[in-house]
């Protein structure tokens, strides 16, 4: 059996936009071909707007805050300890309407072979996603 650690002052970590990502698993860190986790931090007022993974399934899993997800065009608030499941293709958004850090834990398989190990095509600009949040 192999495997591997990864302590947190060891893992990848990006800032963007809108918060942050620490890559828990991913292929070119960890050797695991089927399997992304990544740690989402969204800051306050910040987001990941409406995308889709085409092959890949997703679990989103809040650890801290409240989060406004959208999967397809129906909208619910997470707390921590509540997730949603989307299928492959579905169309979600993720964001954050709180004065506080919200983290969320983000877990998509299978992995493709990109250096994060997903693929991410983004729709916040075109119909009907752009008009949701009006």
């Amino acid at each position: 059996m192999s495997g591997k650690f990864i302590p947190r002052s060891e893992a990848v970590s990006e800032k963007l936009d809108w918060g942050s990502l620490v890559w828990c698993c991913r292929p070119a860190d960890t050797g695991l071909q089927k399997l992304v986790v990544i740690e989402v931090t969204l800051s306050p007022g910040g987001g990941h707007a409406f995308h889709k993974h085409d092959d890949q399934e997703e679990v989103i899993y809040c650890l801290r805050g409240e989060v406004e997800q959208w999967l397809g065009e129906e909208k619910r608030i997470l707390r921590p300890g509540d997730c949603v499941a989307i299928p492959a293709g579905g169309v979600h958004a993720s964001f954050n309407t709180s004065s506080e850090d919200a983290v969320l834990l983000a877990i998509i398989s299978p992995a493709v072979a990109t250096e994060s190990g997903y693929a991410v095509t983004e729709l916040a600009h075109e119909s009907p996603w752009r008009e949701l949040r009006k």
